[in-house]
């Protein structure tokens, strides 16, 4: 299946990115929809445009006013199958499956400046992140208020891109994240929280299984915010 003709909220991007490949970086589809989703004006009005070249490397450029950004795509619903491969293959198939269809549709990923050490990166290695989205927006929003966390150095090194957005509202905003914060801006934790000190990833099947459904909630949530803006302004 080739590339979508119109904007799908649905399309897997699977379905275009070569076999044994990364649809992050060889999905065509998922490069467009990053760069009509996400260019659009910043918080203060200015102009966010993304651009792309044939090539596949760099992945998306910002640039303007002298700064020049490189961004990439990255994962974001995750389902730890390695390093939880113990409970992930406790649960039926048609649970995983379904977990990876959704998760491979625009509403499961998002976009980070990349280089060596990159956010993306450091998230997934880092022993109190695991990759878990929730943890690493509370990161984000940590930075934004002048807080610590296990990422912050990560967070100081691109310092400039987020602060395009001007607050973590703004951040939110812009990338259709309000369902994964609570009406007063708190990150809303998937696990319960205690200032990164827990482990980060589930340890037991009930916990695991409960873990999968309420981000798969957030997600669901997160496509019909996209879907929304897709019919208000139709993207092309």
């Amino acid at each position: 299946m080739g590339e979508p003709d119109e904007f799908d909220v649905d399309y897997n991007f699977f379905d275009d990115t070569p076999e044994g490949k990364d649809p992050d970086s060889h999905s065509p589809t998922l490069r467009r929809y990053h760069q009509l989703l996400w260019s659009k004006p910043l918080p203060d009005g200015r102009p966010f445009e993304l651009h792309a070249r044939r090539a596949l490397s760099p992945y998306l450029v910002y640039e303007a006013d002298g700064t020049r950004i490189v961004l990439g795509s990255d994962t974001i619903a995750t389902r730890h199958r390695r390093k939880l491969h113990h409970l992930y293959s406790q649960l039926p198939d048609e649970v995983n499956d379904s977990f990876l269809r959704r998760s491979y549709t625009i509403c499961g990923f998002m976009i980070f400046p990349v280089s060596q050490g990159s956010l993306n990166q450091n998230r997934g290695t880092h022993p109190r992140i695991q990759d878990r989205w929730d943890l690493t927006l509370e990161v984000i929003r940590r930075f934004y208020e002048g807080g610590t966390s296990p990422l912050a150095t990560t967070m100081d090194r691109y310092a400039g891109f987020f602060a395009l957005f001007g607050s973590f509202a703004g951040y939110i905003e812009h990338f259709h994240l309000g369902d994964f914060v609570d009406a007063s801006g708190a990150v809303r934790f998937l696990l319960p929280f205690d200032n990164f000190e827990s482990p980060a990833l589930p340890s037991d099947l009930p916990t695991y299984a409960r873990y999968r459904l309420d981000s798969l909630e957030l997600f669901e949530a997160r496509r019909l915010r996209i879907l929304d803006e897709v019919r208000r302004c139709p993207l092309s």
